[in-house]
């Protein structure tokens, strides 16, 4: 991968970890919360998980499989086994939540989905502009 794909990846993952942590807080505000109960921990399982997804999504959307939507089921599956993977590694360390799992799947999906949207406007806007310029000439 050249300089500017890794600027993009790391950009994308520092912008989706900071608005996911900062809306977080928020909520745990709104809710009386003024302190995170689980702590530091929850920071770096946070930055874990969603380091798995950014990866998976990238190294597996850019596979030269059609169609766009099994490209991405290709990614989903294995990274969201790997997050549930991290997610029972890190009930080792201290009690789960009853809902880690639920939650893990919510969120984790949630944001994949954002993602394939995402990436699939980016796909159909080149697409579209590659028919204008091949028209042009």
């Amino acid at each position: 991968m050249n300089k500017k794909k890794w600027i993009r990846i790391v950009s994308i993952y520092s912008i989706i970890y900071t608005v996911i942590t900062l809306l977080n807080s928020v909520l745990y505000l709104c809710n009386g919360i003024y302190e995170d109960p689980s702590g530091n921990w929850h920071e770096l399982d946070r930055a874990m998980v969603l380091l798995i997804g950014i990866a998976a999504f990238e190294l597996c959307t850019n596979l030269p499989v059609k169609p766009l939507a099994l490209r991405y089921l290709i990614a989903y599956i294995p990274s969201q086994l790997l997050a549930f993977a991290y997610v029972w590694f890190s009930g080792l360390r201290e009690p789960l939540a009853k809902t880690a799992y639920r939650d893990i799947w919510i969120n984790f999906t949630g944001l994949f989905v954002l993602l394939c949207i995402m990436n699939t406007v980016v796909y159909v806007f080149k697409k579209k502009e590659g028919r204008k310029e091949k028209g042009m000439t």
